[in-house]
């Protein structure tokens, strides 16, 4: 306990005095309070993770992907600024070889995902996490780390639009969606890796096959872009990609189902959140184009 003393039979001096003493006390006391709060939580975090996927790169502690967070956050706002007075980079290569690559790795996640859940006759509608050591316990959760690794992976989407002074790419819904899947994915990486979480990357690695499959042809020249007419596709099948993830969590949330209801609802939201971003990005990219055309 740190309270303010009061001293209501002294002068005004005295009890301005006594107050110039004890605020920063109090101040002190509430800063430590709040300190151990946040160290209380730590080791809660800590101590409370899946120990089969804790030895694993990243994820033991938060501490390394807030730190990648906070570095990513310094690049959205420091990048522009260094790259104003110089000449975009000609990443046409790396471009290729990264896009493509992303390919070969969605691919290779959808397919653990896909493969693992139906060995292991999972549910589609209500799957807990199987937290035993077992082959195919195992195996799902290194596709779930793999996801959460992609993640950290696709920060380099952001430094690219960078080098190439593509700024207008470095929208709210962009730094929004590449910033907060790190940590969705590390907290899934460390205490649900399985159950119902292999939905969402299930859905997502297939959307992302498509989605780095037209970056990769797009990087190959100007001379692609009549085959490219299906962007507009590619953006719809990202919205109904969060539309069916939606629905899922929201139905697990109202039936009885052995997964955390914190994380079904924290996906909920966050979906919903998705949703209306995508859809205003589909409306101004669309939408609004085609209606000041006509």
């Amino acid at each position: 306990m740190c309270p303010i003393k009061t001293l209501c039979g002294a002068s005004r001096v005295g009890l301005l005095t006594s107050f110039q003493k004890e605020v920063p006390r109090f101040c002190r006391c509430q800063m430590a309070s709040a300190w151990q709060s946040v160290q209380s939580m730590h080791q809660w975090m800590l101590e409370n993770g899946d120990k089969r996927t804790d030895p694993w790169l990243l994820v033991y502690s938060p501490m390394p992907v807030a730190s990648i967070f906070l570095l990513y956050l310094g690049v959205v706002w420091a990048g522009p600024k260094l790259m104003k007075r110089r000449e975009p980079v000609d990443l046409k290569a790396v471009l290729i070889v990264y896009n493509f690559a992303m390919v070969c790795l969605s691919v290779y996640m959808f397919h653990e995902f896909l493969v693992t859940s139906m060995l292991s006759n999972y549910s589609y509608l209500c799957q807990p996490v199987d937290y035993s050591t077992s082959p195919l316990a195992m195996r799902m959760a290194k596709a779930c780390w793999w996801f959460f690794f992609s993640k950290v992976i696709e920060l380099a989407d952001t430094v690219f639009f960078i080098l190439r002074k593509k700024n207008s790419q470095l929208t709210f819904l962009h730094v929004y969606h590449h910033g907060t899947m790190i940590f969705n994915w590390w907290a899934g990486a460390k205490y649900l890796a399985g159950g119902q979480s292999f939905c969402i990357g299930l859905l997502n690695t297939f959307v992302h096959t498509v989605m780095y499959s037209y970056y990769g042809l797009a990087a190959l020249g100007p001379h692609m872009q009549k085959y490219l007419w299906w962007k507009r596709y590619l953006t719809s099948l990202q919205l109904l990609q969060f539309v069916l993830l939606t629905t899922h969590t929201g139905y697990n949330l109202f039936t009885e189902c052995d997964f955390p209801d914190s994380m079904n609802a924290y996906v909920f939201f966050y979906c919903v959140s998705l949703i209306l971003l995508f859809s205003n990005f589909y409306y101004q990219s669309y939408l609004s184009r085609k209606s000041k055309k006509t």
